[in-house]
């Protein structure tokens, strides 16, 4: 089984610079890539293969400008070639938008670095060795196994931090899961993050008073980065000096890397909380993320609450641990369906919290009666894979 592991490193400044400039190439010859695969359809009707712009790049390129691409690992390279090549492949197969330009501020590029020999990429319990980097140290010690057998690694920065992602071959050991609580049946809403129906709720994590200290940090250190770029804008070039703006860049990088940090933890949180519970079966709802984005008014809530992390990463650990993760449709009148009689009621509006039967008179709280009315759903898909 394949198993992925990632931590944070600390590096010398001149491992830093090393990084730096692979990370710095890589997106140099992604967008060259891009550029002239778009240049290349124009004119000739047909898809430049990475195979071919490879070839160029080597031979023909780099023989004439741009020589400092070879001072880097031609691996991470050709792995950024690799990746341009097959965004295009998925934008002509239609299951991904049209590939766009990297830039450097997004610090979404990342160093691929292979196993080709026996001795590359050895772990031990502090540290790790990475080809044209050397040596590393791991801010998490023992974290990576170092009995494990290492496939390939990924170095990445973010916010002034530098991460690395170890691929391990490890082997699967499934034990055999025993439940010791009936289903579970989770309403995840915007007003509280989820609803169980074992009467568990989960507040909001944006809701607390350090998320919103720092949302209100982040507006203000933004408000002062944009400043900087307005008053660039009249000055003559080389009156400037860009280093100002780039540190006020990391620290507003910085405020969006802490508030991810403290949403995806709590997502763990929930997560771990869920299935340390063993319930025989766990049942969500199949929700149009997608759909729910584009009201303007509830779009910075809805991304705010991460709710495709939150059902990818209860997959995982359900697939994991061997419990049944049932998905119902989203049509489901999970929140209109009474728990007790089975009616449905007709009109139900969002402003109604408290739910009431005119059948049973049954009053229960909405969020707790979507959570009932899922548990008990008949109609459902199991998820079986990623």
């Amino acid at each position: 089984m394949k198993k992925a592991y990632k931590t944070e490193v600390l590096l010398t400044a001149a491992q830093q610079q090393r990084v730096n400039q692979t990370i710095g190439v890589c997106r140099y010859v992604y967008n060259l890539y891009l550029h002239t695969a778009q240049e290349h359809y124009k004119q000739t009707k047909k898809h430049l293969s990475g195979y071919d712009f490879s070839k160029w790049l080597n031979n023909v390129h780099t023989q004439e400008t741009d020589q400092w691409i070879k001072e880097v690992s031609s691996k991470a390279v050709k792995q950024a070639i690799i990746n341009g090549d097959k965004a295009y492949r998925n934008f002509f197969k239609r299951i991904a938008k049209f590939p766009r330009f990297k830039k450097k501020r997004n610090q979404d590029v990342k160093a691929y670095f292979p196993k080709n020999n026996a001795t590359d990429l050895p772990v031990e319990r502090h540290r790790i060795k990475i080809p044209t980097i050397g040596w590393v140290r791991l801010k998490e010690m023992g974290y990576i196994p170092t009995n494990a057998t290492v496939i390939n690694c990924t170095v990445s920065q973010k916010a002034g931090r530098y991460f690395v992602s170890v691929l391990c071959e490890v082997e699967e050991v499934k034990e055999a899961y025993i439940p010791e609580h009936d289903g579970i049946g989770i309403d995840v809403g915007l007003r509280t993050f989820a609803v169980c129906s074992h009467h568990v709720r989960f507040d909001n994590i944006n809701k607390t008073q350090p998320v919103i200290k720092l949302e209100k940090s982040l507006k203000r250190q933004q408000r002062k980065l944009s400043r900087s770029y307005e008053q660039n804008k009249n000055r003559k070039r080389g009156d400037f000096c860009a280093k100002n703006r780039q540190k006020q860049l990391q620290v507003v990088q910085k405020l969006h890397a802490r508030l991810v940090n403290i949403r995806q933890e709590y997502i763990r949180y929930v997560v771990s909380v869920l299935v340390k519970t063993k319930p025989m079966y766990l049942t969500i709802e199949d929700l149009n993320v997608k759909g729910m984005m584009k009201n303007r008014h509830l779009s910075k809530t809805v991304a705010q609450q991460c709710f495709s992390a939150f059902r990818a990463m209860l997959t995982d650990k359900c697939l994991e641990k061997g419990i049944e993760l049932r998905l119902v449709d989203r049509w489901y009148p999970s929140s209109k369906l009474c728990s007790t009689c089975g009616v449905k009621k007709t009109r139900l509006s969002l402003s109604e919290r408290i739910f009431a039967c005119d059948n049973c008179n049954t009053v229960l709280d909405r969020d707790v009666n979507a959570s009932l009315n899922l548990k008990c759903a008949k109609e459902y898909t199991i998820i079986t894979e990623r």
